[in-house]
């Protein structure tokens, strides 16, 4: 029949197109969402809330901060021109916002008070009315569900506004609260977000660079906790360009850390140019990392990570073998089955129980 031809046409050019849009590392989609960590960035507040520029990108930001500094009269004219010319020509841009944050804060170095914080405020002011697309903050959200932790280097809340919205009860974190870190670094914090560079709404957790974080980078018990985490997850970088330039990210957990090629961490990137992208392929690849591309154009980054979480969370857990197969048939036909074992004069089935090693006997 001419319909049914055309229905199996139309089949398979969906079918071509998904698998062309939609190719996952194993490797990366049999993880448990456990075993993972979501390291947020940029990318992703870009993603979601496109209306604000500063979240654009760590230039944009900065463009952003200059302009509200400006507005709010905190920074001099001439120190607005001279940051506006380093915006624009240094590469580094993270020296650039370490300097930036220091001139608007006290000569003493103490990051509160400071006018930094205020500026951020300006920029990030009603975020929640700006998220347009929640498509990645929905994805995280499933993942976080399943045990995922998360943190990031964005001043921004958009993932804890977000969750908060659909139920979730979300904690912002910072690493000035012990306490927190290490709860949150175990495991205990289900839906807690750690902010490395602070969250703009507090000044007290907001960090210039290393130094501000003397009291962590010089706790054995934190700093071993947190690098832990970097051994025994596979952290997972979402929307991150310089993540791994980030001196405090570098300070939290590279630098101690020997045999990087034996860990296991992924980074999705767009791939616009070919040779930019295999080079740095073969470069992260020296400190456990696999690039892996999203698409050549950032519109397909929500729909990405979307699929590859639903790939992560359809992964049958490891528990799941350990169930008693009348499990499956639901409470009320395990009772059933109970029943029907007691009429035929049958003992009742011996539970299934754990052994120490892990391997279920009877």
């Amino acid at each position: 029949m001419p319909g049914g031809s055309e229905m199996d046409s139309s089949e398979r050019s969906t079918i071509r197109s998904e698998q062309k849009s939609r190719k996952f590392l194993k490797s990366l989609i049999r993880k448990q969402p456990q075993d993972l960590l979501l390291v947020i960035g940029t990318g992703v507040s870009a993603a979601v809330a496109p209306g604000i520029p500063a979240l654009c990108s760590w230039r944009s930001c900065i463009e952003a901060v200059i302009e509200a500094a400006e507005q709010l009269e905190v920074l001099h004219p001439g120190d607005v021109a001279e940051f506006r010319k380093k915006v624009v020509k240094d590469r580094d841009l993270l020296v650039v916002a370490h300097d930036l944050i220091r001139k608007m804060s006290p000569r003493t170095g103490d990051t509160k008070p400071n006018f930094f914080q205020d500026c951020l405020m300006e920029v990030f002011d009603n975020l929640e009315q700006h998220i347009q697309n929640p498509v990645v903050l929905q994805s995280i959200l499933r993942l976080m569900e399943r045990g995922t932790m998360v943190l990031t280097t964005n001043y921004d809340n958009l993932l804890e506004i977000f969750g908060q919205q659909q139920g979730k009860p979300m904690e912002s974190l910072d690493l000035k609260d012990k306490d927190k870190v290490l709860q949150w670094a175990r495991g205990h914090i289900k839906y807690g977000v750690l902010h490395i560079h602070g969250l703009y709404t507090d000044p007290c957790g907001m960090v210039l660079d290393p130094s501000g974080y003397k009291d962590v980078t010089q706790d054995p018990e934190v700093m071993e906790v947190l690098q832990n985490l970097y051994r025994t997850k596979s952290f997972l970088f979402l929307g991150c360009g310089e993540t791994l330039r980030d001196q405090i990210f570098q300070a939290l957990f590279l630098y101690t850390l020997k045999n990087k090629v034996d860990l296991e961490h992924y980074m999705l990137v767009l791939k616009e140019n070919e040779d930019h992208f295999f080079k740095l392929q073969a470069d992260m690849l020296l400190h456990g990392i696999k690039v892996v591309s999203y698409g050549d154009c950032f519109k397909q980054f929500p729909e990405y990570v979307e699929d590859l979480t639903a790939q992560i969370c359809k992964q049958r857990s490891p528990d799941a073998d350990r169930v008693d197969s009348t499990t499956l048939l639901g409470t009320s036909c395990v009772d059933c089955a109970k029943r029907k074992l007691g009429e035929n004069g049958t003992d009742s089935p011996k539970r299934t129980k754990q052994s120490d090693n892990g391997i279920p006997t009877i």
